[in-house]
This record gives structure tokens, C-alpha cells and sequence, in this order.
């Protein structure tokens, strides 16, 4: 199970932090990513971040403004939103793969589990 929060309404140029946290079955860890879908467009990739948080992936117009990190003894993952845009407005999801996704990380086909979303408003 994910559940994300930290969304919320926001100027642009403000920032958010989202947070997902993951309910595991057994001992492993997850390759995590964060999706983002406006309203009438496809769900895009955001970023992904590997097992043990040692890489991570962003989409080319976030990677500058946006922070994915994971936190494994807590069982959440963070995505720190710097600059928004207008355009970043969405639901923002977070998911879950088995494997170790590299450069397919946002192939959201390849996930397995999916939260609920948390939605961000940037005015």
C-alpha cells in the first residue's frame, strides 16, 4: 500500500514536499517513482529513485527544481518540489516496481503498486 501527502495550493515559484509512505510485504525494498497527471493529459514520469536511494532519474524539465530521496528506515520516500509552475499543477502519484527499472524508470507500466495521488494546484 502507498499513501501520498504533502500536496496542497501553492504560488508559482513556491515549494512542496511530497511524501509517500510504503506499507511492505517482507524484508525488501522497492525501485520507487513519482508520476505526475494533469488534468486531460497522459500520466508522465517525475522521477525515480533506486533500492537503496543511490540513483536517481528525473524527468529533464524537473531535474533541476525537483528532489527525490527515500528514507528506508521510515518506509517513505520524499519528493521536494522547488520553483512550481503553473504547469505543474496535478495529481501527483507515487508507485512501486519489484526490479530495478534504470532508465525505463518512468515506464509506468513497469510499476506494480500505485497510491491514491496527492493533488498539487500551483497558481
Amino acid at each position: 500500500q502507498l499513501v501520498e501527502s504533502g500536496g496542497g495550493s501553492v504560488q508559482a515559484g513556491g515549494s512542496l514536499r511530497l511524501s509517500c509512505a510504503v506499507s511492505k510485504n517482507g524484508d525488501g525494498n522497492y525501485w520507487m517513482g513519482w508520476f505526475r497527471q494533469a488534468p486531460g493529459n497522459e500520466r508522465e514520469g517525475v522521477a525515480g529513485i533506486s533500492l537503496g536511494g543511490g540513483r536517481t532519474y528525473y524527468a529533464d524539465s524537473m531535474k533541476d527544481r525537483f528532489t527525490v530521496t527515500r528514507d528506508n528506515a521510515k518506509n517513505t520516500v520524499y519528493l521536494q518540489t522547488n520553483t512550481l509552475k503553473p504547469e505543474g499543477t496535478g495529481m501527483y502519484y507515487c508507485a512501486a516496481a519489484f526490479s530495478f527499472l534504470g532508465g525505463r524508470w518512468s515506464e509506468s507500466n513497469l510499476y506494480s503498486y500505485w497510491g491514491q495521488g496527492t493533488q498539487v494546484t500551483v497558481s
